[in-house]
């Protein structure tokens, strides 16, 4: 019968866990650049740029039309008393063209403006799925993080409940006193509140990673507990290689950053919105082409035709200061901008020289949190050994194990930091990986 059952238990077990849905890190990227509102609205955003480009494409063009009408009248008179009528029907047709050929050189500007800001929206585009990759990987370390901790805190309680057992027994024989017994119920509470708070802790990075990727949170999901195989060593080499001068990163980020392109293109379509705002100053020339036909029947539509060809130059003389003040409003949007690109690139470089040197703090870190958990280790073992036989304390037993579990518990917490750490700096410099994600979901 208890074979039976333990089948059934297994049989459970191997169902819940099918029934719940595999989400690594590659697929939670994934599901973030397919999923994520603001990217999705940004990309349809899109369309109206490239509309504004062609838009401003077809303004070099003649502006041509077509019209074509129809007119009945009827007069009516009185004429030796009687009343007399007259009908008449007219037919009427003809196509014309308006071509600017000078507008001080707006259209170009305009032109250009729409494509600046065409390919401005592209590059946002592009940063945001960046941040949308590093929000993933960070919010997602931070579920794994937790998964481990957890793992530690339910470890200590098992350990603190073996250790009340083996106590209350030597209490019994009369080796330890009662309040050794009591001491250690104090411990196994502690841990046990631990397990407690981290299990709270798991489930909010849990609920987190699952809103930002625009999933049902009441979900469950299995993730990967562990860290990637040589992740830590071979971020390690690549520091080593690739990040010990900080000018030279400083420069790679301003080649490859695309909010920075993105802030270049936006000054230069500012200054082409003051061409556009200073055309209103210069005269403007219009070629005018028409012909049209005419005639009172249908059958004599092209007896009376009509072609004329013309030039219009309109001057500018007094504006209400309408034009001075768009011209003032373009100004000082270009010197916004200018501000603006002015103050990101101090930001990345404050942001890079900044996670440049946690992340060679991290590593040091990582160094003394993994020394310490050996020592540590080493010493939770000793003083067990010693309150054995006889020659230690509770106490200091109590204090290796928490000594022991900090270790741990920080040396987890500093592999993640120097993982997150190594992102940030990629995100920081414009060349975290997001292609490779897309459209995999």
């Amino acid at each position: 019968m208890r074979t039976f059952l333990l089948f059934l238990l297994i049989i459970g077990n191997t169902i819940f866990l099918s029934a719940q849905k595999q989400l690594s890190l590659q697929e939670s990227i994934s599901i973030g650049l397919n999923r994520n509102t603001t990217l999705i609205k940004s990309t349809n955003s899109l369309k109206g740029s490239e509309s504004n480009v062609k838009a401003a494409t077809w303004n070099f063009l003649p502006y041509i039309s077509a019209d074509a009408g129809w007119r009945y009248s009827k007069d009516e008179y009185i004429v030796n008393d009687k009343t007399e009528s007259t009908e008449s029907r007219n037919y009427s047709g003809g196509i014309g063209s308006s071509w600017v050929l000078f507008d001080g050189l707006s259209n170009f500007a305009e032109h250009s403006k729409s494509e600046n800001e065409f390919e401005a929206a592209k590059y946002d585009v592009d940063r945001l799925k960046q941040d949308i990759v590093f929000q993933t990987i960070s919010l997602y370390y931070d579920v794994i993080n937790n998964m481990q901790l957890l793992k530690f805190k339910e470890e200590d309680v098992k350990g603190n409940q073996k250790n009340l057992e083996t106590i209350t027994e030597r209490n019994r024989l009369g080796s330890v006193t009662l309040a050794d017994v009591y001491f250690q119920q104090v411990r196994v509470g502690n841990a046990e509140l631990e397990v407690i708070l981290t299990k709270n802790r798991l489930e909010t990075s849990k609920s987190e990673l699952l809103s930002f990727l625009g999933l049902d949170v009441l979900e469950e999901y299995i993730y990967t507990d562990t860290l990637f195989t040589g992740e830590i060593d071979k971020i390690k080499q690549n520091l080593a290689l690739d990040y010990q001068n900080l000018s030279e990163l400083v420069t790679k980020a301003l080649e490859n950053r695309f909010d920075y392109k993105s802030a270049q293109l936006n000054l230069e379509s500012a200054d082409d919105g003051v061409t556009i705002a200073t055309a209103g100053h210069f005269p403007t020339l219009t070629n005018n082409v028409d012909y049209r036909v005419g005639a009172d029947a249908v059958r004599n539509w092209l007896d009376n035709r009509n072609f004329s060809v013309g030039f219009t130059l309109r001057l500018p003389i007094l504006s209400g200061y309408s034009v001075g003040n768009r011209v003032q409003f373009a100004e000082i949007l270009a010197e916004n901008r200018k501000i603006e690109m002015i103050e990101l690139e101090r930001d990345i470089k404050k942001s890079i020289k900044k996670t440049y040197l946690d992340l060679q703090a991290a590593e040091k870190a990582l160094k003394v949190s993994d020394g310490n958990v050996l020592a540590s280790q080493e010493n939770l073992k000793i003083e067990s050994e010693k309150y054995s036989l006889g020659a230690g304390t509770l106490l200091n037993v109590l204090v290796a194990n928490s000594e022991y579990i900090n270790a741990k518990t920080n040396f987890t917490n500093s592999q993640f930091a120097y993982l997150t750490l190594s992102e940030q700096l990629k995100y920081y410099l414009g060349i975290i990986e997001y292609k490779n994600y897309e459209n995999n979901k």
